[in-house]
Protein backbone atom coordinates (compact mmCIF):
# COMPACT_ATOMS: atom_id res chain seq x y z
CA UNK A 1 0.00 0.00 0.00
CA UNK A 2 1.41 3.56 -0.83
CA UNK A 3 1.87 5.50 1.99
CA UNK A 4 0.20 8.54 1.92
CA UNK A 5 1.26 11.79 3.80
CA UNK A 6 -1.54 13.60 6.53
CA UNK A 7 -2.76 16.77 5.57
CA UNK A 8 -0.68 18.45 8.78
CA UNK A 9 2.55 16.61 7.16
CA UNK A 10 1.65 18.13 3.36
CA UNK A 11 0.88 21.65 5.50
CA UNK A 12 3.93 21.78 7.11
CA UNK A 13 6.28 20.30 4.56
CA UNK A 14 4.59 23.73 1.97
CA UNK A 15 5.28 26.08 4.89
CA UNK A 16 9.01 24.38 5.54
CA UNK A 17 9.42 25.06 1.55
CA UNK A 18 7.92 28.37 1.28
CA UNK A 19 9.97 29.80 3.93
CA UNK A 20 13.42 27.92 2.69
CA UNK A 21 12.44 29.61 -0.58
CA UNK A 22 11.91 33.60 0.82
CA UNK A 23 14.84 33.21 3.59
CA UNK A 24 17.44 32.23 0.75
CA UNK A 25 16.06 34.69 -1.84
CA UNK A 26 16.59 36.99 1.25
CA UNK A 27 20.15 35.57 1.59
CA UNK A 28 21.04 35.80 -1.98
CA UNK A 29 20.03 39.68 -1.83
CA UNK A 30 21.88 40.25 0.96
CA UNK A 31 24.79 38.23 -0.40
CA UNK A 32 24.36 40.16 -3.56
CA UNK A 33 24.33 43.61 -2.29
CA UNK A 34 27.20 43.01 0.52
CA UNK A 35 29.44 42.42 -3.05
CA UNK A 36 28.25 45.14 -4.67
CA UNK A 37 29.36 47.23 -1.55
CA UNK A 38 32.62 45.76 -0.92
CA UNK A 39 33.35 46.39 -4.64
CA UNK A 40 32.33 49.61 -4.83
CA UNK A 41 34.56 50.44 -1.67
CA UNK A 42 37.55 48.70 -3.52
CA UNK A 43 36.86 51.08 -6.42
CA UNK A 44 36.99 54.35 -4.19
CA UNK A 45 40.25 53.42 -2.87
CA UNK A 46 41.95 52.40 -6.17
CA UNK A 47 40.55 56.14 -7.53
CA UNK A 48 42.48 57.56 -4.22
CA UNK A 49 45.68 55.53 -4.94
CA UNK A 50 45.50 56.64 -8.91
CA UNK A 51 45.01 60.68 -7.82
CA UNK A 52 48.06 59.58 -4.65
CA UNK A 53 50.39 58.21 -8.04
CA UNK A 54 49.15 61.40 -9.60
CA UNK A 55 50.19 63.80 -7.17
CA UNK A 56 53.12 62.00 -6.40
CA UNK A 57 54.43 61.78 -10.18
CA UNK A 58 53.41 66.27 -10.30
CA UNK A 59 55.40 66.42 -7.59
CA UNK A 60 58.44 63.84 -7.84
CA UNK A 61 61.30 64.70 -10.42
CA UNK A 62 61.50 61.40 -12.43
CA UNK A 63 64.78 60.31 -11.20
CA UNK A 64 63.11 60.15 -7.65
CA UNK A 65 59.55 58.59 -9.06
CA UNK A 66 60.16 55.09 -8.79
CA UNK A 67 61.17 55.31 -5.09
CA UNK A 68 58.64 57.70 -3.85
CA UNK A 69 55.56 55.12 -5.62
CA UNK A 70 57.70 52.00 -3.82
CA UNK A 71 57.22 53.70 -0.58
CA UNK A 72 53.27 54.61 -1.14
CA UNK A 73 52.90 50.91 -1.99
CA UNK A 74 54.56 49.90 0.51
CA UNK A 75 52.39 51.30 2.86
CA UNK A 76 48.61 49.71 1.09
CA UNK A 77 49.16 46.33 1.71
CA UNK A 78 47.36 44.27 -0.71
CA UNK A 79 47.66 47.19 -3.18
CA UNK A 80 49.67 46.79 -6.53
CA UNK A 81 50.61 49.10 -9.19
CA UNK A 82 52.48 49.68 -12.45
CA UNK A 83 53.47 52.90 -13.67
CA UNK A 84 54.77 53.40 -17.94
CA UNK A 85 55.49 55.90 -20.18
CA UNK A 86 52.67 56.11 -23.19
CA UNK A 87 55.56 54.50 -25.12
CA UNK A 88 56.04 51.58 -22.96
CA UNK A 89 58.17 52.61 -20.77
CA UNK A 90 57.90 50.76 -17.45
CA UNK A 91 58.35 53.50 -14.92
CA UNK A 92 57.68 51.67 -11.94
CA UNK A 93 55.82 47.68 -11.10
CA UNK A 94 55.46 46.18 -8.12
CA UNK A 95 58.14 43.62 -7.48
CA UNK A 96 57.54 40.02 -7.94
CA UNK A 97 53.98 40.36 -9.83
CA UNK A 98 52.97 39.80 -13.22
CA UNK A 99 50.72 42.25 -14.80
CA UNK A 100 50.55 40.04 -18.08
CA UNK A 101 47.40 38.94 -16.84
CA UNK A 102 45.83 42.19 -15.54
CA UNK A 103 46.73 43.30 -18.97
CA UNK A 104 44.60 40.73 -20.99
CA UNK A 105 41.30 41.63 -19.32
CA UNK A 106 41.85 45.38 -19.32
CA UNK A 107 39.60 46.82 -22.09
CA UNK A 108 40.90 47.73 -25.24
CA UNK A 109 38.62 50.74 -25.29
CA UNK A 110 39.57 54.00 -23.79
CA UNK A 111 36.19 55.25 -23.92
CA UNK A 112 35.07 51.69 -21.99
CA UNK A 113 34.87 51.41 -18.18
CA UNK A 114 38.30 51.60 -16.56
CA UNK A 115 36.90 48.77 -14.00
CA UNK A 116 37.90 45.53 -14.53
CA UNK A 117 38.38 41.79 -12.79
CA UNK A 118 41.00 39.55 -13.22
CA UNK A 119 41.91 36.32 -11.78
CA UNK A 120 45.56 35.68 -10.68
CA UNK A 121 46.58 32.34 -9.30
CA UNK A 122 44.13 31.51 -6.31
CA UNK A 123 43.57 35.18 -5.61
CA UNK A 124 41.11 37.39 -7.38
CA UNK A 125 41.69 41.00 -8.23
CA UNK A 126 39.89 44.61 -8.63
CA UNK A 127 41.69 46.82 -10.79
CA UNK A 128 41.30 50.15 -12.81
CA UNK A 129 43.42 52.17 -15.25
CA UNK A 130 43.63 55.72 -15.35
CA UNK A 131 46.14 58.49 -17.24
CA UNK A 132 47.67 60.84 -14.97
CA UNK A 133 49.94 64.33 -15.54
CA UNK A 134 53.81 64.07 -14.48
CA UNK A 135 55.69 66.86 -13.97
CA UNK A 136 58.53 65.76 -16.25
CA UNK A 137 57.58 66.47 -19.91
CA UNK A 138 60.03 63.45 -21.08
CA UNK A 139 57.49 60.95 -19.19
CA UNK A 140 54.60 62.43 -18.92
CA UNK A 141 51.26 61.33 -19.86
CA UNK A 142 51.88 58.45 -17.56
CA UNK A 143 49.76 55.40 -17.87
CA UNK A 144 48.53 53.45 -14.31
CA UNK A 145 47.45 50.35 -14.01
CA UNK A 146 46.36 49.47 -10.58
CA UNK A 147 45.06 46.61 -8.21
CA UNK A 148 44.28 45.42 -5.14
CA UNK A 149 43.53 41.89 -3.70
CA UNK A 150 39.95 40.92 -2.51
CA UNK A 151 41.69 38.66 0.23
CA UNK A 152 39.78 39.66 3.13
CA UNK A 153 36.53 40.30 1.57
CA UNK A 154 36.28 37.02 0.45
CA UNK A 155 37.12 35.84 3.69
CA UNK A 156 34.30 37.47 5.19
CA UNK A 157 31.99 36.77 2.03
CA UNK A 158 32.99 32.97 2.34
CA UNK A 159 32.17 32.96 6.59
CA UNK A 160 28.86 35.12 6.33
CA UNK A 161 27.94 32.06 3.47
CA UNK A 162 28.30 29.78 5.92
CA UNK A 163 26.48 31.79 9.02
CA UNK A 164 23.52 32.17 6.28
CA UNK A 165 23.37 28.45 5.33
CA UNK A 166 23.38 27.65 8.66
CA UNK A 167 20.91 30.20 10.32
CA UNK A 168 18.66 29.46 7.16
CA UNK A 169 18.64 25.76 7.87
CA UNK A 170 17.94 26.45 11.34
CA UNK A 171 15.14 29.54 10.73
CA UNK A 172 13.77 26.66 8.12
CA UNK A 173 13.60 24.09 11.11
CA UNK A 174 11.66 26.27 13.39
CA UNK A 175 9.20 27.47 10.57
CA UNK A 176 8.56 23.72 10.16
CA UNK A 177 7.89 23.17 13.45
CA UNK A 178 5.76 26.32 13.93
CA UNK A 179 4.03 25.08 10.76
CA UNK A 180 3.54 21.80 12.59
CA UNK A 181 2.31 23.74 15.01
CA UNK A 182 0.30 26.09 13.33
CA UNK A 183 -1.53 22.89 11.28
CA UNK A 184 -2.26 20.73 14.05
CA UNK A 185 -3.70 23.47 15.73
CA UNK A 186 -5.90 24.75 12.63
CA UNK A 187 -7.54 21.14 11.54
CA UNK A 188 -8.68 20.51 14.90
CA UNK A 189 -12.12 21.44 13.69
CA UNK A 190 -11.61 18.62 10.89
CA UNK A 191 -10.56 16.14 13.03
CA UNK A 192 -13.65 16.99 14.82
CA UNK A 193 -15.90 16.41 12.62
CA UNK A 194 -13.83 13.23 11.47
CA UNK A 195 -14.52 12.10 14.99
CA UNK A 196 -18.08 13.29 14.49
CA UNK A 197 -18.80 10.90 11.05
CA UNK A 198 -16.66 8.00 12.70
CA UNK A 199 -19.64 7.97 15.55
CA UNK A 200 -22.42 7.76 12.45
CA UNK A 201 -23.89 4.64 12.28
CA UNK A 202 -27.16 2.59 11.07
CA UNK A 203 -28.45 3.31 14.49
CA UNK A 204 -27.33 6.74 15.19
CA UNK A 205 -27.78 9.07 12.06
CA UNK A 206 -28.70 11.92 14.18
CA UNK A 207 -25.28 12.92 14.30
CA UNK A 208 -24.70 16.73 12.77
CA UNK A 209 -21.08 18.40 11.98
CA UNK A 210 -20.60 21.80 14.57
CA UNK A 211 -21.14 24.65 11.58
CA UNK A 212 -21.10 27.37 13.76
CA UNK A 213 -17.91 26.04 16.02
CA UNK A 214 -15.76 25.98 12.85
CA UNK A 215 -13.79 27.87 10.49
CA UNK A 216 -15.67 29.94 7.69
CA UNK A 217 -13.55 27.82 5.20
CA UNK A 218 -15.16 24.46 6.48
CA UNK A 219 -18.47 25.54 7.30
CA UNK A 220 -19.93 24.56 3.52
CA UNK A 221 -18.27 21.55 4.23
CA UNK A 222 -19.94 21.15 7.73
CA UNK A 223 -23.10 22.27 6.11
CA UNK A 224 -22.97 20.05 3.13
CA UNK A 225 -21.85 16.89 5.28
CA UNK A 226 -25.38 18.19 7.38
CA UNK A 227 -27.48 17.93 4.51
CA UNK A 228 -26.33 14.68 2.98
CA UNK A 229 -26.44 13.25 6.79
CA UNK A 230 -30.21 14.17 6.94
CA UNK A 231 -30.76 13.19 3.32
CA UNK A 232 -29.27 9.51 4.85
CA UNK A 233 -31.67 9.42 7.76
CA UNK A 234 -34.63 10.22 5.61
CA UNK A 235 -33.59 7.85 3.28
CA UNK A 236 -32.86 4.87 6.05
CA UNK A 237 -36.33 5.66 7.31
CA UNK A 238 -38.35 5.01 4.56
CA UNK A 239 -36.44 2.15 4.14
CA UNK A 240 -37.06 0.56 7.46
CA UNK A 241 -40.39 2.07 6.77
CA UNK A 242 -41.16 0.35 4.23
CA UNK A 243 -39.34 -2.86 4.96
CA UNK A 244 -42.59 -2.58 8.09
CA UNK A 245 -45.05 -2.20 5.54
CA UNK A 246 -44.07 -4.39 2.96
CA UNK A 247 -43.69 -7.43 5.64
CA UNK A 248 -47.19 -6.21 6.99
CA UNK A 249 -48.98 -6.21 3.75
CA UNK A 250 -47.53 -9.50 2.64
CA UNK A 251 -48.33 -10.89 6.05
CA UNK A 252 -52.08 -10.69 5.71
CA UNK A 253 -52.43 -12.51 2.48
CA UNK A 254 -50.24 -15.24 3.24
CA UNK A 255 -51.75 -15.77 6.07
CA UNK A 256 -55.36 -15.78 4.45
CA UNK A 257 -53.68 -18.26 2.43
CA UNK A 258 -52.16 -20.46 4.97
CA UNK A 259 -54.85 -20.47 7.09
CA UNK A 260 -57.72 -21.04 5.10
CA UNK A 261 -55.80 -23.99 2.95
CA UNK A 262 -55.45 -25.46 6.46
CA UNK A 263 -58.70 -25.44 6.94
CA UNK A 264 -60.19 -26.30 4.06
CA UNK A 265 -57.31 -29.64 3.84
CA UNK A 266 -58.50 -29.82 7.52
CA UNK A 267 -61.71 -32.61 6.49
CA UNK A 268 -63.17 -33.26 3.66
CA UNK A 269 -64.92 -31.10 1.76
CA UNK A 270 -67.47 -30.81 -1.09
CA UNK A 271 -66.59 -29.63 -4.69
CA UNK A 272 -68.27 -26.59 -4.54
CA UNK A 273 -66.38 -25.43 -0.83
CA UNK A 274 -63.24 -26.50 -2.66
CA UNK A 275 -63.78 -24.22 -5.44
CA UNK A 276 -64.78 -21.38 -2.73
CA UNK A 277 -61.65 -21.63 -1.20
CA UNK A 278 -59.76 -21.83 -4.51
CA UNK A 279 -61.65 -18.53 -5.78
CA UNK A 280 -60.66 -16.83 -2.43
CA UNK A 281 -57.32 -17.82 -2.82
CA UNK A 282 -56.39 -16.51 -6.66
CA UNK A 283 -58.09 -13.03 -5.66
CA UNK A 284 -55.34 -12.78 -2.75
CA UNK A 285 -52.56 -14.15 -5.13
CA UNK A 286 -53.94 -11.47 -7.77
CA UNK A 287 -53.68 -8.99 -5.04
CA UNK A 288 -49.89 -10.08 -3.78
CA UNK A 289 -49.15 -10.16 -7.61
CA UNK A 290 -50.11 -6.65 -8.25
CA UNK A 291 -48.14 -5.41 -4.73
CA UNK A 292 -45.26 -7.24 -6.37
CA UNK A 293 -45.92 -5.87 -9.83
CA UNK A 294 -46.15 -1.87 -8.70
CA UNK A 295 -43.15 -2.79 -6.49
CA UNK A 296 -40.83 -3.61 -9.39
CA UNK A 297 -42.32 -0.93 -11.67
CA UNK A 298 -41.56 1.49 -8.64
CA UNK A 299 -38.07 0.23 -8.61
CA UNK A 300 -37.56 0.73 -12.10
CA UNK A 301 -39.14 4.27 -11.91
CA UNK A 302 -37.17 5.32 -9.10
CA UNK A 303 -33.99 3.90 -10.41
CA UNK A 304 -34.24 5.19 -14.34
CA UNK A 305 -32.35 8.17 -15.64
CA UNK A 306 -34.19 8.30 -19.29
CA UNK A 307 -37.59 7.51 -20.05
CA UNK A 308 -38.40 4.92 -22.42
CA UNK A 309 -39.90 6.83 -25.37
CA UNK A 310 -40.50 9.93 -25.73
CA UNK A 311 -43.08 12.17 -28.21
CA UNK A 312 -45.28 15.07 -28.14
CA UNK A 313 -48.74 14.04 -26.20
CA UNK A 314 -52.04 15.49 -26.22
CA UNK A 315 -53.07 15.64 -22.58
CA UNK A 316 -56.86 15.78 -23.54
CA UNK A 317 -56.95 12.41 -25.98
CA UNK A 318 -55.21 10.68 -23.05
CA UNK A 319 -57.65 12.24 -20.30
CA UNK A 320 -60.34 11.48 -22.64
CA UNK A 321 -59.51 7.85 -23.37
CA UNK A 322 -59.63 7.03 -19.78
CA UNK A 323 -62.43 8.72 -19.40
CA UNK A 324 -63.80 5.87 -22.05
CA UNK A 325 -62.48 3.72 -19.59
CA UNK A 326 -63.81 4.19 -15.84
CA UNK A 327 -66.84 5.49 -17.61
CA UNK A 328 -69.09 2.21 -16.56
CA UNK A 329 -67.42 2.86 -12.86
CA UNK A 330 -68.26 6.26 -12.48
CA UNK A 331 -71.81 5.98 -14.12
CA UNK A 332 -72.29 2.73 -11.76
CA UNK A 333 -71.28 4.81 -8.30
CA UNK A 334 -73.18 8.39 -9.81
CA UNK A 335 -70.17 10.59 -10.89
CA UNK A 336 -69.62 12.73 -13.57
CA UNK A 337 -66.13 13.32 -15.37
CA UNK A 338 -65.46 16.16 -16.54
CA UNK A 339 -62.45 17.74 -18.63
CA UNK A 340 -61.58 21.10 -19.23
CA UNK A 341 -58.69 22.89 -21.51
CA UNK A 342 -56.12 21.32 -23.77
CA UNK A 343 -52.17 20.97 -23.43
CA UNK A 344 -49.40 19.07 -24.49
CA UNK A 345 -46.33 17.69 -23.29
CA UNK A 346 -43.27 15.99 -24.22
CA UNK A 347 -43.00 12.16 -22.52
CA UNK A 348 -43.57 8.81 -22.17
CA UNK A 349 -47.54 8.39 -22.92
CA UNK A 350 -47.77 4.66 -21.48
CA UNK A 351 -46.22 6.29 -18.07
CA UNK A 352 -48.49 9.42 -18.27
CA UNK A 353 -51.77 7.18 -18.60
CA UNK A 354 -50.62 5.43 -15.46
CA UNK A 355 -50.12 8.49 -13.42
CA UNK A 356 -53.29 9.94 -14.50
CA UNK A 357 -55.13 6.61 -13.90
CA UNK A 358 -54.05 6.48 -10.70
CA UNK A 359 -55.05 9.89 -9.36
CA UNK A 360 -58.82 9.23 -11.29
CA UNK A 361 -58.83 5.66 -9.90
CA UNK A 362 -58.08 7.21 -6.15
CA UNK A 363 -60.52 9.65 -7.15
CA UNK A 364 -63.34 7.95 -8.19
CA UNK A 365 -62.98 5.70 -4.65
CA UNK A 366 -63.23 8.77 -2.16
CA UNK A 367 -65.78 11.23 -4.39
CA UNK A 368 -69.11 11.31 -3.48
CA UNK A 369 -71.67 9.90 -5.00
CA UNK A 370 -73.82 12.70 -7.11
CA UNK A 371 -70.33 14.99 -7.43
CA UNK A 372 -67.54 15.40 -9.85
CA UNK A 373 -64.76 14.89 -11.07
CA UNK A 374 -62.51 17.48 -13.06
CA UNK A 375 -59.64 17.40 -15.06
CA UNK A 376 -57.93 20.17 -15.83
CA UNK A 377 -54.77 20.81 -18.51
CA UNK A 378 -53.10 24.34 -18.97
CA UNK A 379 -50.04 25.20 -20.21
CA UNK A 380 -48.86 28.66 -18.18
CA UNK A 381 -45.22 30.22 -17.68
CA UNK A 382 -43.11 27.54 -18.63
CA UNK A 383 -44.93 24.73 -17.47
CA UNK A 384 -47.89 22.49 -18.36
CA UNK A 385 -49.91 21.43 -15.82
CA UNK A 386 -52.65 18.81 -15.12
CA UNK A 387 -55.16 18.69 -12.67
CA UNK A 388 -57.34 16.45 -11.19
CA UNK A 389 -60.35 17.48 -8.90
CA UNK A 390 -62.97 15.40 -7.14
CA UNK A 391 -65.44 16.23 -4.27
CA UNK A 392 -65.50 14.13 -1.11
CA UNK A 393 -64.38 13.85 2.07
CA UNK A 394 -61.34 16.39 2.55
CA UNK A 395 -57.69 15.18 4.42
CA UNK A 396 -56.41 16.46 6.91
CA UNK A 397 -53.45 18.76 6.84
CA UNK A 398 -50.61 16.56 8.20
CA UNK A 399 -51.39 13.57 6.24
CA UNK A 400 -50.89 15.25 2.59
CA UNK A 401 -47.27 15.43 2.79
CA UNK A 402 -47.53 11.74 3.40
CA UNK A 403 -49.95 10.74 0.72
CA UNK A 404 -46.95 9.68 -1.43
CA UNK A 405 -45.50 7.28 1.07
CA UNK A 406 -45.52 3.64 -0.33
CA UNK A 407 -48.40 2.11 1.61
CA UNK A 408 -49.62 5.17 3.12
CA UNK A 409 -53.49 5.21 4.42
CA UNK A 410 -55.00 7.52 6.50
CA UNK A 411 -56.54 4.77 8.34
CA UNK A 412 -53.77 3.24 10.76
CA UNK A 413 -55.12 0.13 11.38
CA UNK A 414 -54.93 -1.21 7.92
CA UNK A 415 -58.16 -2.73 7.46
CA UNK A 416 -58.45 -3.26 4.02
CA UNK A 417 -62.49 -1.84 2.28
CA UNK A 418 -64.05 -2.83 -0.57
CA UNK A 419 -60.68 -1.76 -2.38
CA UNK A 420 -57.78 -3.40 -4.19
CA UNK A 421 -55.37 -1.16 -3.95
CA UNK A 422 -52.44 -2.06 -1.75
CA UNK A 423 -51.23 2.25 -1.11
CA UNK A 424 -48.46 2.19 -3.71
CA UNK A 425 -50.81 4.41 -6.80
CA UNK A 426 -49.57 7.80 -5.38
CA UNK A 427 -46.07 6.45 -4.63
CA UNK A 428 -45.79 4.97 -8.43
CA UNK A 429 -47.42 8.75 -9.84
CA UNK A 430 -44.12 10.37 -8.02
CA UNK A 431 -41.71 8.14 -9.30
CA UNK A 432 -43.71 9.16 -13.23
CA UNK A 433 -43.29 13.16 -12.66
CA UNK A 434 -39.93 12.63 -11.09
CA UNK A 435 -38.89 10.45 -14.42
CA UNK A 436 -40.60 13.49 -16.46
CA UNK A 437 -38.57 16.15 -14.83
CA UNK A 438 -42.01 17.46 -12.88
CA UNK A 439 -43.36 17.02 -9.63
CA UNK A 440 -46.74 16.22 -8.08
CA UNK A 441 -48.42 17.79 -4.96
CA UNK A 442 -51.82 17.59 -3.58
CA UNK A 443 -54.38 20.08 -1.63
CA UNK A 444 -57.84 20.01 0.04
CA UNK A 445 -59.87 21.92 1.02
CA UNK A 446 -63.40 23.93 0.87
CA UNK A 447 -64.56 20.12 0.40
CA UNK A 448 -62.43 19.69 -2.83
CA UNK A 449 -59.20 17.14 -3.28
CA UNK A 450 -57.17 18.42 -6.06
CA UNK A 451 -53.69 16.45 -7.04
CA UNK A 452 -51.98 18.57 -9.37
CA UNK A 453 -49.01 17.48 -11.83
CA UNK A 454 -46.19 20.08 -12.74
CA UNK A 455 -44.57 19.21 -15.98
CA UNK A 456 -41.68 21.81 -17.21
CA UNK A 457 -42.12 23.01 -20.43
CA UNK A 458 -38.00 21.85 -21.18
CA UNK A 459 -37.93 18.59 -19.44
CA UNK A 460 -34.89 18.09 -17.37
CA UNK A 461 -35.04 14.42 -16.48
CA UNK A 462 -33.41 12.83 -13.35
CA UNK A 463 -33.50 11.06 -10.01
CA UNK A 464 -35.23 12.76 -7.33
CA UNK A 465 -32.70 14.06 -4.62
CA UNK A 466 -35.72 13.04 -1.87
CA UNK A 467 -36.09 9.46 -3.57
CA UNK A 468 -34.80 6.57 -2.16
CA UNK A 469 -34.47 3.48 -4.60
CA UNK A 470 -35.66 0.16 -3.23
Amino acid sequence: MTHRLSLTMRLTILFSLSSAVVLLGLGVVIWLAMDRHFATEDYVVLGDNIRLIEKIAKETPAERLPQRLQEMVDHHPGFVAQVQTAQGHKVYATKDFDFAIAFEVIPRDLASDDTFVWQQGEQEYRGMRAQVSAADPRIAPLRVVVGMDTKIHAHFMHAFRHSLAFYTALAVAASGLFGWWAARRGLVPLRMMATRAKGVTANKLDARMPVEAVPVEMADLAATLNAMLERLQADFRRLSEFSSDLAHELRTPITNLMTQTHVVLSQPRDAAKYREVLTSNAEELQRLGRMVSDMLYLAKMEHGITLPNEEAIDVAAEVQALFEFYDALAEDKGVNLCLRGQAKITGDHLMLRRALSNLLSNALRYTSPGKEIRVEAREQGGNTTIVVENEGEEISAELLPLLFDRFFRADKSRTRADSDSVGLGLSITQAIMVAHGGLVSAESSGGKTRFILTFPRHRNVGRSGGASGI
